[in-house]
């Protein structure tokens, strides 16, 4: 065989084997998670508008990140690392704050909660950018916030990978109770379920998830918005088929977006900016079509 096909073959097998199927991974497990997120808290909030940023997810992870990138050298670990910390953060105190507001049931006091962290995180993003060079570390700020897989590699997907399975199959393997947590307190624990420690237990594992997913691939809007209202349309309201669909199409989605990320133009976009442009057109359809549902007797 000539030389130069044996190492064009040699450079595609790198190419393949190093890029292409790492990232392809990263970008299944990212629509998984995002969806699987998505799904729970859609039906543990009885609201089909929220998604995984819901509280303080995404905006923790973007502090993080910004964090790092601007006081502990920016390399690609660090970032990791901080955004997941950060996220992990975001979400204890979501639930730290919920349990000092003195009015409202447990999902209204979390709402709050989750809106006052997302705030509190968004201010000190504002800061940091404000601080930020403005020619090199505002710059990989912005990059990092519009979302992409472009840096995954295999160590990426070696540290992300069992987290990822580790808490998707946990909330797989629960997701029969979902259709009982979506019911008001009351009848949920007439129906046995210990309602407060089920539906923590269950959203710190996807927000865990998502936490892991997004210290790689900074922030993917309208994935955990959009696909589980597709899922619902397809396999119905009961959980124990639209959480498994909603996994199966979050991770399709991802990679449709992410294959049109690379392909379009010459240079790269940011998966975050295709995510959003088709997510915004899909719940226009929907909405336009229906009436948007969540709960077990949709």
């Amino acid at each position: 065989m000539p030389l130069n096909l044996l190492l064009n073959e040699s450079l595609a097998q790198k190419l393949v084997f190093s890029l292409r199927i790492p990232r392809l991974i990263m970008a299944a497990l990212l629509g998984m998670a995002l969806a699987a997120c998505g799904e729970v808290l859609q039906m543990l909030f009885q609201n089909p508008i929220v998604e995984p940023g819901f509280l303080g997810v995404s905006q923790g992870a973007a502090f993080g990140a910004s964090l790092a990138i601007l006081f502990m050298g920016g390399s690609l670990l660090s970032v990791e690392i901080s955004a997941a910390v950060f996220a992990l953060i975001g979400l204890g105190l979501s639930f730290a704050i919920s349990r000092l507001i003195k009015f409202g049931g447990w999902v209204l006091r979390l709402v709050l909660s989750g809106i006052v962290v997302s705030a509190i995180m968004s201010s000190g993003l504002g800061i940091l950018k404000y601080l930020a060079d403005p020619l090199t570390e505002l710059q990989d700020i912005t990059f990092w916030l519009l979302g992409g897989l472009w840096s995954t590699t295999w160590s990426d997907v070696l540290i992300v990978l069992p987290v990822v399975a580790v808490c998707l199959s946990i909330v797989l393997l629960m997701r029969w109770r979902l259709n009982v947590l979506s019911l008001n307190d009351a009848t949920a624990f007439s129906l046995g379920a210990a309602t407060a420690r089920e539906r923590v237990f269950l959203l710190t594992c996807a927000v865990i998830a998502v936490a892991a997913v997004t210290s790689v691939s900074g922030i993917v809007n309208w994935v955990g918005l959009i696909v589980p209202h597709i899922s619902r349309r397809i396999f119905g309201s009961n959980a124990q088929y639209s959480l498994p669909g909603s996994m199966l199409i979050g991770g399709i989605f991802t990679i449709i977006c992410d294959v049109i990320a690379r392909t379009v133009l010459t240079g790269e976009i940011p998966l975050g900016i295709i995510t959003s442009f088709l997510g915004a057109v899909i719940f226009i359809i929907l909405m336009s079509r229906e009436k948007l549902k969540v709960g077990s007797n949709e």
